[in-house]
């Protein structure tokens, strides 16, 4: 089924990540990164289903070459721990084709992102077994163009000046205007043995040293408008909501029901935890028929279990107390019949549990063994990255080369550790997991599962073994009916029949209550027919019938031939 998950991750030097890495692996291509001569090879990498290259229309045409256009991002960040690109991991709607997919994220990319300014590098991801876990990478640069194709500044110098007391923040554009204006800017001077902002002239004035060529600035300077919305929670919600509506659009479109929510449950006023319990599993079993609840299994087994006594009970007085007349005789076979429905329906009720539960441990069990793969690998690999990066922070200078293949290494593992990261959230959210519960919630839930499929099992044989008893009572009546009219008891049977079913049939709402499935008591009513022979039984009762009325014609017609003559 569809589920929502849109992950954002930053591309950060800061981090150990590059964005010439990070595009080679989404596009499991070969990718030289000039900033730091490393070559990142991931032409071996399987599972790739699309890939694409977005870009405004103020973009140079060569970017259309991601190679050429991650590059050009790398050459323009020049700190060690610049943000160079941001990404989304998003999970593909399973009911879509691939074609279908794809023009999912086109329509996505184009009017979120490119439409915005952003150049966007996009891919499908459908790991072995290819269909059940596609998702989509797409990364986006971080800078704003300006109309001329050049890369806009993230942040700007923002000096902290003076005037009348009153301190503003002016860029250096700003500040020739300020500075006619009489604004002035402040440098640190020694007054004493502290270290003062004052302005030239105040400290001039009273012959204060400077100790410091560095005017007082912001901290982080002033942000490009346009990278600071790109940076808001604000938008990212707006994202994550788009995401869903454009999702949600073309399953409509494509004509399937299944609908997501970017909302968290909180948001959409749900108490429940998102676990299998009660998330989305649950809820889907729960929309079967299906007991998920252990406390509320054993609800329904005590239930169960009481109206087993009363039906029990029931069958044998029946057997007991028939006496010789036909109505006698009507009246308990159909008691015996209405109990025979009962218990149908109770091993009906039981069998779908059961095999809503198989379906549900043959999910979870392939998706408990691909978790703890998952969280092997991420744990073998960030402790080979660890000692990996030992190795290259010990290394001598002068082994340049070598310095480059670890570098490469690093890379690798560092790409490798993203895509098991959101391999891992995918999983979770598919399930309704929360990461803090997976670990320890998840094999609870299984064993919890697999216990209930034991009990159920467990009655369901003893519930078998009590409607082959009740049929063993029913055949006892059928012996006893030998000695009536055939037609007569029939006729008595199906007048009251009726009422008896329509008893049975509260009883069950009574005990399963909004449990209660009128299929499966149609169900139950045509399984009862089978093992009672009744159609056999019918068309025995309407031969009788109709030679009865044919005998009955036979003398009314030699008797109108004697008057003629």
């Amino acid at each position: 089924m569809a589920i929502y998950h849109l992950e954002a991750k930053i591309v950060s030097r800061g981090a150990g990540r590059s964005a010439v890495a990070a595009a080679a692996y989404l596009s499991c291509s070969r990718m030289l990164n000039e900033y730091d001569g490393v070559q990142h090879d991931y032409t071996r990498k399987q599972g790739l289903g699309w890939r694409q290259v977005f870009l405004p229309t103020t973009a140079p045409a060569e970017w259309l070459d991601r190679e050429t256009l991650w590059n050009a991002v790398e050459e323009t960040e020049t700190a060690k721990d610049s943000r160079l690109a941001r990404e989304f991991v998003a999970a593909l709607p399973i009911e879509l084709s691939r074609e279908e997919q794809i023009q999912l994220l086109q329509d996505f990319i184009k009017e979120q992102f490119v439409a915005d300014g952003m150049c966007a590098d996009a891919a499908i991801h459908d790991p072995y077994p290819p269909g059940h876990n596609p998702h989509a990478h797409i990364l986006l640069t971080v800078r704003p163009l300006d109309e001329k194709g050049k890369w806009q500044y993230k942040t700007e110098k923002e000096y902290l000046c003076v005037k009348d007391g009153e301190e503003r923040g002016f860029t250096a554009a700003e500040f020739k205007q300020a500075q006619a204006d009489g604004w002035e800017k402040q440098y640190q001077y020694k007054v004493g043995k502290k270290k003062v902002y004052m302005t030239p002239s105040a400290a001039q004035a009273q012959g204060y040293e400077r100790i410091s060529k560095y005017p007082k600035s912001t901290k982080y300077g002033r942000q490009n408008p346009i990278t600071e919305r790109w940076n808001s929670d604000e938008q990212l919600v707006l994202w994550r909501q788009a995401w869903a509506d454009v999702t949600n659009l073309h399953l409509e479109r494509t004509g399937h029901e299944e609908r997501i929510d970017h909302r968290s449950h909180a948001e959409r006023g749900l108490l429940e935890r998102p676990t299998v319990h009660e998330g989305v599993v649950a809820r889907a079993m729960d929309k079967k028929g299906i007991i998920s609840d252990r406390c509320e299994l054993n609800r329904q087994i005590k239930a169960d279990n009481a109206l087993l006594r009363e039906l029990r009970g029931q069958v044998k007085k029946l057997a007991q107390a028939v006496k010789n007349t036909l109505p006698a005789l009507a009246e308990a076979m159909e008691n015996l019949r209405k109990n025979l429905l009962l218990f149908c329906y109770q091993l009906g009720y039981l069998r779908k549990g059961k095999e809503r539960l198989n379906t549900s441990l043959n999910t979870l069990r392939p998706a408990l063994a691909q978790y703890n793969q998952v969280a092997k690998d991420i744990r073998d690999k960030t402790k080979e990255r660890r000692s990996v990066l030992s190795e290259k922070k010990a290394l001598s200078a002068v082994h340049v080369f070598r310095h480059r293949e670890l570098a490469a290494k690093i890379a690798a593992l560092t790409e490798d550790l993203e895509e098991l990261r959101s391999e891992k959230n995918l999983l979770l959210a598919s399930l309704a997991y929360t990461e803090e519960d997976a670990a320890e919630q998840f094999p609870k839930d299984i064993a919890a599962m697999e216990q209930s499929l034991k009990r159920l099992e467990e009655r369901e044989q003893k519930y078998s073994a009590e409607l082959d008893a009740a049929l063993n009572e029913y055949a006892g009546l059928r012996e006893q009916a030998q000695g009536f009219d055939p037609v007569q008891l029939y006729e008595a049977r199906q007048a009251i029949r009726p009422g008896k079913e329509q008893e049975a049939e509260s009883r069950a709402q009574q005990v399963y209550g909004e449990k209660y499935s009128p299929l499966l008591m149609f169900d139950s009513k045509k399984a009862v027919s089978r093992m009672l022979h009744e159609d056999m039984e019918r068309q025995a009762v309407r031969r009788m019938m109709r030679r009865a009325q044919e005998g009955q014609q036979i003398p009314q017609k030699k008797k109108d031939k004697g008057q003629e003559r």
